[in-house]
């Protein structure tokens, strides 16, 4: 089996996302979450930007429309927080979607919603951007 890709960062940013939910649990809105984690971030000093607006292009033309990103970490992981009971297809194709329009490889999608934090690893490839089931 391979390294995983941003495995350290990676690790980093889930442990504090644990931290945070074993501090608040489940039952807050994502907002309440996000900034928990902002303060998370910068006591475990993981470089992040918050709300980082992300580009959408049509045939290679800028729209005037974008994503927010809940995070952007290490300058390359697209960090997408929930707080929902479980974790739906459209969540994961929103995740996916920020991955191509930022062009970075990988994407967490964090769940603070269930009794236990719960995520994904999804990876841009067009294997996997074609097909969310086979994220890593």
């Amino acid at each position: 089996m391979g390294k995983l890709i941003y495995e350290e960062e990676s690790y980093a940013i889930l442990g504090a996302c644990m931290q945070v939910h074993k501090t608040l649990g489940a039952g807050f809105l994502e907002s309440v979450y996000q900034e928990a984690l902002s303060r998370e971030f910068i006591n475990r000093n993981v470089p992040f930007r918050s709300q980082e607006k992300l580009e959408v292009f049509y045939e290679d033309q800028k729209l005037k429309k974008f994503f927010k990103a809940d995070f952007i970490c290490y300058e390359h992981i697209v960090v997408e927080l929930k707080a929902t009971a479980l974790l739906a297809e459209s969540m994961i194709a929103q995740t996916i979607n920020y991955l191509k329009a930022s062009r970075f490889e990988l994407g967490l999608l964090i769940n603070f919603g269930a009794k236990s934090l719960t995520w994904k690893r999804l990876i841009n490839t067009p294997a996997i951007c074609d097909n969310p089931d086979k994220s890593v």
